[in-house]
């Protein structure tokens, strides 16, 4: 019984240390810009991590299985850029970039579904998220049926 709990404690630690380190030596894909980009959506949930205007770019090896909803081909890449939001005659536009969030379908990722999660500050520098309790958790919750990705082609048209 005690080598089966020290066994699953030293895993648990080493998939959260792997998880750490792969966020941490990511960086954000070159280019991603020229991607495939969504219409402007506007959270407005002031409790949000996503509160404010954001865009989400999708690679070319993601998007037929965005159209359909799913799964991915290993490989395939999310860019999320967040801005915050100002009011301008009572409407709100965007305003400075606040974040940048990379979701890369990674099977070796086991403790988030498949997927790496990393992400970076408006100037492109790992933020330090926790990918678990700041990115999984939420996409478990809100899209587990579709491969945990939360978007949707729609938010394209």
């Amino acid at each position: 019984m005690k080598k089966s709990t020290l066994f699953m404690t030293v895993a648990s630690v080493l998939a959260s240390v792997s998880i750490s380190l792969a966020s941490g030596a990511v960086s954000l894909p070159k280019g991603y810009e020229k991607w495939e980009r969504s219409k402007q959506q506007v959270v407005n949930d002031k409790k949000s991590l996503f509160y404010g205007i954001h865009y989400t770019y999708v690679d070319k090896k993601a998007m037929n299985a965005y159209k359909s909803g799913g799964p991915y081909p290993e490989g395939s890449r999310f860019v999320v850029v967040q801005y915050g939001i100002r009011q301008e005659g009572g409407k709100p536009v965007q305003g400075k970039k606040s974040m940048i969030v990379l979701m890369q379908k990674d099977k070796r990722q086991k403790a988030t579904g498949g997927w790496l999660y990393a992400g970076f500050t408006p100037e492109g520098k790992p933020s330090g998220i926790d990918p678990v309790k700041n990115c999984f958790e939420c996409h478990l919750k809100e899209a587990k049926d579709r491969d945990f990705v939360i978007s949707r082609y729609a938010d394209f048209r």
